[in-house]
């Protein structure tokens, strides 16, 4: 935080921000739910892609119309993820598109940011799948475990605990499903225009992961966007051959392009979407942006968000959610339309530590007796889910 009292930080202290990420995740949250009904057989994934990010400018286009100067929208592009595909998916016109298939296990992940303050979410689901059809097998114990780590999570990312409890119960609750967390994945604080703060927790690290990652405390006032992604198989992300078409621009970084593109480029990157991650497919000129961007990624003024992917075969669900850190407990802002009556693992958690955890409340203090009883009925499916058969 800088000396001078203009540039003060501003935190979730004061109202007029809590009620910012509040706007943002009511917006997420209901983006989300959108998309999540779109995502039938036959439906484009390049199509869905674009319709969170049209559905994100538009929402955050009706709020604080008057301000002229504050920056809104989008805070992670629309990526659709599926199968064995981990993350980053977000296919340009000129890609190859992917055609949803009964079966196919979805990961939806999107953000939206008023004044900076961002609300970030992502949700599993299987396409095809009810109550009367669950979803059985390696797709079913995946996502419950991915699920069940995320509600684990957002009990424990509470001021006073330290940022490896997370890493270790995230661990433990998929080995119980006989699965991994994605090795060296990351859940970041966010701030005002911060998308990766300082203070993260890592997920399944390998030795020298675990060596270079800080410890740290969770405070009040801080605010995180828990991201839980788990794998059927062994829990390493690779790069294949496709495009990387999410990028976010390094604030430290100075360099003078050399291509005229490229300069072009920069500047309407700089301008429109200043320091949050953004897709090639929202430049006006696509094959501009492509010649652009390869200078900037090699002078390291972007940073790629390269698509990632399991081994052929395997599934890999995803949750994340965002949460203020308050003194009298927290706010989750955002979360999917999970249904654990439409998941029939046969796996469960049988740590006695962890399912006291999962089995305690997540609520603050201050919540009204309507919010208690929806609670309530929220941690019977949790406690449901760690014991089923």
């Amino acid at each position: 935080m800088a000396d001078d009292s203009s540039d003060e930080e501003q935190t979730v202290a004061k109202d007029i921000v809590v009620t910012k990420y509040k706007m943002a995740g009511d917006m997420a949250n209901g983006i989300l739910r959108k998309l999540v009904a779109q995502c039938v057989t036959g439906a484009s994934v390049r199509d869905l892609c674009e319709a969170g990010d049209t559905l994100i400018l538009e929402e955050t286009g009706k709020v604080f119309k008057k301000d002229k100067d504050m920056k809104k929208g989008i805070a992670f592009p629309t990526c659709i993820s599926t199968n064995n595909c981990i993350c980053h998916f977000s296919p340009l016109r000129s890609d190859p598109d992917y055609t949803l298939k009964d079966g196919d296990m979805v990961k939806i992940d999107l953000g939206v940011h008023i004044d900076g303050f961002i609300a970030g979410v992502a949700h599993t689901l299987v396409v095809g799948a009810s109550k009367d059809k669950p979803v059985t097998g390696r797709k079913a114990d995946v996502i419950q475990a991915a699920y069940l780590a995320a509600e684990a999570a957002l009990r424990m990312v509470k001021p006073g605990n330290e940022n490896y409890d997370i890493t270790d119960v995230i661990q433990k609750i998929a080995e119980s499903y006989e699965c991994q967390p994605i090795e060296g994945m990351l859940s970041h604080q966010l701030k005002q225009n911060v998308i990766d703060g300082d203070k993260s927790v890592i997920q399944n690290p390998n030795e020298n992961q675990r060596k270079e990652h800080d410890k740290c405390e969770f405070e009040v006032h801080e605010v995180y966007a828990v991201d839980i992604l788990v794998s059927s198989g062994e829990g390493k992300g690779r790069e294949q051959e496709t495009r990387t078409t999410v990028f976010k621009r390094q604030m430290d970084r100075v360099y003078q392009l050399k291509m005229k593109a490229s300069r072009a480029f920069f500047s309407d990157v700089a301008n429109r979407f200043a320091t949050m991650p953004f897709t090639l497919r929202l430049m006006d000129d696509e094959k501009k942006a492509r010649m652009g961007v390869v200078e900037c990624v090699n002078h390291e003024l972007l940073t790629p968000f390269p698509v990632l992917y399991e081994r052929e075969g395997e599934f890999v669900a995803q949750f994340k959610f965002t949460v203020l850190l308050m003194p009298n407990g927290n706010i989750r802002l955002t979360e999917g339309p999970f249904d654990p009556d439409m998941i029939k693992s046969e796996h469960q958690v049988t740590d006695e530590k962890i399912k006291a955890v999962l089995s305690s409340s997540a609520n603050r203090k201050a919540a009204k007796k309507k919010k208690k009883k929806a609670s309530k009925q929220a941690e019977g499916q949790v406690q449901e889910a760690t014991t089923q058969p």
